[in-house]
Order: C-alpha cells, then structure tokens, then sequence
C-alpha cells in the first residue's frame, strides 16, 4: 500500500487554491496536483471505514485519488459489525424460533418448544459478521495498492492535516488535499439517575450477549428498540417496553397503533407515556422508578437513539461546523463550512442509514475529485426489521400538509391483499398518500409481513412521478405482497373487495 500524505516528520505541502484548480476541471477523473511543475495523485484522507468510508475510498480510488483511510477501531463499522448484519442474523433466528413455538398452521403442523441455545446462535451469528468483514472490507484494503490503512484516532491539527494516535504508540502526521469524516455515531444515554453506574445493555452489548435474560426492560420506542426487543421476546425473553410517548412517534400514528397491538398480541408488554425518572442496580436487578410503578428486570437495554462520533476530531482546529448534537453540517454535495473537508453517514445530519451512508460516501469522493454529485433524499425507503416490518418512503400526509400540498390518502388492510391471505397473515395496512390535485403518488407507508419488500417499487414510482392511477395500472405478479400496491392504488377509484383475486 502506499504511504501518500503520511509522514511522522516531514511531508509534503498542502494543496494551495484547490478549488480553483477544481473550478477548471469540472468532472475531472485521474485528479492530480500540480506543484512546482511536477504533478501527484490528489491526496485523500478517510476518517473511519464503515459504509460511508469504504465507498469514499473506492470512488476516489477510481477517480485517481490516493487514500489515506484511518480506523482507531474494527475495520468495517457499525453495520457489518455490531448493526446490520449481527441484528438481522438475531432477528431472523428469533422468527425461525417463534413459527416454531406458534404459527398460522398449527392446526396441522404440530407446534413445539423449541429449545434455545443462544451460545451456538451466538458463534454463528459473529462467524457470518467476521466472514462478511473480511470479504467486503479487510479483503478490499489489502488487495488496493492506492489505499493506506492507518490504525490509530484522529484528531485535526489544521484545515490540511491530520495527527493521528496511533494504536501501535506514536503519531503521524498526515497531510491531505481533501478529507471526508465518516466517523459514524454512538449509542446515546438519556439522562437518567443512576443509569450510567449501572450495567446496562446498549444494541452493541445485547448482540454479543450469550445468553437470553429472563426478564428484559427496554427503554426506546422506535427502529432499534424495537427490533431487538421482539427477538429477544421470541428467544425467551419476557420483555417490558418503556415508551416516553408512542411507538414510532414521528410516523404516521397508525403505524405505532399496528406495531403496539402486535407486540402485544405476542405477549411483549407496551408502556406508553412511561418514563424512568431512576435506575437501580442491586442484587443483580435492576429496579426502574416510573410513574406507573416500580419495574424489575434482569437486564436493561438502552436504545434511545445515537449520537455522532464527532467529539475527539477537534473539528474547530480545520473551522468545521457541528450542529447543537454535534452532528456535521453538510450541503448536498456533503461539503462542510471547510470547502476542502467532506463528511458522510451518521456523524453528519443525514439519515442514519447505511444506505444513505455509502450513498453520500460515493458522492462526497466524486466530489472531492473535480465532479458534481448531490444527494436526493426525497424517495429514500426505510425498512424496521419487527414482524410485521414497517417500511415508508416519501411523504406522510402530515408531512405533505406541513409542506403546503394538498393529499388525497387510501389505507388498505392486509387482508384485502391475497398473498396475505394464503399465508394466514393479516397484520398491517398499506396507504398511500397522492397529491389531490395531479393525483402523483407522494408517499407510502406499510406495516405487512415483507413490507421491506415491496417499498422499493414505491420508491421507484415516487422517483419517476407516477399518479395513483398509473400504479394501478401496472402489471404485478400474483400472489406477492407487493401487489398491495396496485390494490392499494386501485382503491383511490374502486372497490377492491368487488374485484376478482386478480382483476387488472
């Protein structure tokens, strides 16, 4: 790998009127910088290597850059690691154990106690995680020539260079003509008494625990909280929801209402308006102080959201701005109030989604190199990993009210959609939200079995400005789930319940 920008002495010097050089070569790939007639690779310095990071460095890497990335942890960030992947393995897992113990065709399928054995659970979850990081991370460094990886923190000495503790003892110095931090975030605490001397579980201790607790409290109320809270009542656990309003509070209130009744239809007990004004730890329990009483478990889950990485950077030194939280400000083009320093993913004010993040990462590096690349966020699909799942893109009709536009919405339960049916599911609704006067679909919100699945097609449609009406319209297989979409289109102008299975 090379060693481009890094010295623990000298190096060489920083870029000059960049921007200038830019301005001449919009689009440019293979950048290189001239100094005093000789010309180098442009010089890129990557803070972090999760998603945001590692799509950075390739774009740039393909674009002619140079890259210096540095990792003062894991290779590969949050969603390989302790996110995606290791609570989508539990989540699955917990399903597979929960049809076994109950579902729609018990009557003929014997159901049975299943027995679980979470340290076997366990070791091939963290198998899948390591297999994955190295073949889509640690693999990828290694074998680019054009990428050096440095393992220590970084902190910014200037608006053109870096000082980084190296985890090995020392430091270096490295110079940069552009740098993108993509340093992710970190579980939040909320301020409760007693809570920080106590043992409790953020998502990355309860993904590695080796055992399931009898009894789990969970303070948060929306994507993470609730995806493990339900594995976790699926392996055994008999959990509590502490909810400081509603589920999903800021979604559409029908969602949180479908997602309530199906948790506790499953036994997952939902406090609502409940908040805890103290934690104690004694006599390995831990005992919440609320005002519908006092609240026992054996483990206590805190999933309240989280905050960005960003405290350690000394951004101040390079002029960089954060928000009130300490989150990045970026324009669209994931450019900082340093025109020479880019930042991406979850320590920014984008959406803390690992999609969004390598999107803005691949962007930020066409950026950093001479192009023109923004981020359009306006039909980005979000997906909740409980059972039903949640899935939205686009516009709720509060959103699209706050906004001026006038809506016109049809809600269809999911038994009017026939895959439901035959698998004897029914949770859920699809609506879709239209402006009134095109009748152009705006926005769409799900909470069905696979509504993961079907939200990209409303993306899709959103992106190429369809009306209701050409949604109807389309072809969709039958039996699938995404085919609630045309019937959910088709209600804006006829019954579907007098339609036959698969009227077009």
């Amino acid at each position: 790998m090379t060693s481009t920008g890094i010295t623990s002495s000298t190096c060489h010097t920083g870029a000059g009127n960049i921007k200038g050089v830019l301005d001449r070569v919009p689009g440019a790939t293979g950048f290189t910088e001239k100094h005093g007639g000789s010309e180098r690779p442009l010089h890129i310095a990557v803070i972090g290597s999760g998603g945001a990071a590692m799509a950075a460095a390739l774009k740039a890497v393909e674009r002619g850059a140079h890259v210096t990335l540095i990792e003062r942890g894991t290779i590969g960030g949050t969603c390989v690691n302790i996110g995606c992947v290791p609570s989508k393995i539990m989540i699955q897992a917990a399903h597979i154990a929960h049809l076994r113990r109950e579902g729609p065709f018990d009557g003929g399928i014997q159901a049975t106690k299943p027995a679980i054995d979470r340290g076997i659970l366990l070791a091939q979850q963290q198998a899948r995680v390591a297999e994955l990081r190295h073949a889509k991370y640690e693999e990828i460094l290694d074998g680019n020539s054009a990428i050096n990886v440095l393992h220590g923190e970084a902190r910014f000495k200037d608006d053109q260079s870096l000082v980084v503790r190296l985890n090995e003892g020392g430091e270096r110095v490295v110079m940069f003509d552009r740098c993108l931090v993509a340093t992710g975030a970190s579980p939040a605490l909320p301020p409760i008494p007693g809570l920080e001397e106590s043992p409790y579980w953020t998502s990355t201790e309860a993904l590695v625990s080796d055992t399931i607790p009898e009894r789990l409290a969970v303070i948060g109320s929306s994507v993470v909280a609730l995806e493990l809270a339900q594995a976790f009542a699926r392996l055994g656990s008999k959990v509590t929801i502490l909810a400081r309003s509603t589920l999903f509070l800021r979604e559409d209130p029908a969602i949180g209402e479908a997602v309530t009744a199906a948790f506790r239809a499953e036994g997952i007990e939902v406090l609502e308006h409940t908040q805890a004004s103290r934690v104690v730890h004694v006599n390995a329990e831990f005992v919440l102080t609320t005002g519908q009483g006092k609240i026992r478990a054996d483990k206590l889950l805190i999933a309240t959201g989280r905050t960005p990485n960003t405290g350690s950077l000394v951004l101040e030194a390079a002029s960089v701005v954060v928000g009130a939280q300490g989150a990045i400000t970026i324009d669209k083009r994931m450019r900082t109030s340093n025109p020479n320093i880019y930042a991406a993913g979850d320590c920014t004010d984008q959406p803390q989604f690992v999609y969004v993040a390598a999107a803005a990462g691949t962007r930020a590096a066409i950026n950093m190199t001479g192009g023109d690349a923004a981020l359009d966020l306006t039909a980005m699909p979000t997906v909740v990993f409980t059972h039903p799942q949640v899935a939205t893109v686009g516009y709720s009709e509060v959103q699209a009210h706050h906004n001026g536009i006038e809506t016109e919405s049809r809600t269809l339960t999911v038994d009017n959609v026939p895959r439901a049916l035959v698998n004897f599911d029914t949770r859920g609704f699809i609506k879709l939200v239209a402006d009134a006067s095109s009748g152009r679909l705006l926005g769409v919100q799900a909470v069905a079995p696979e509504a993961g699945e079907l939200i990209q097609t409303a993306a899709l449609a959103i992106r190429h400005h369809m009306t209701v009406q050409e949604l109807a319209d389309q072809l969709f297989p039958y039996l699938t789930m995404v085919e609630g979409l045309k019937l959910a289109a088709q209600t804006f102008n006829k019954d579907v319940k007098q339609l036959s299975c698969c009227a077009g």
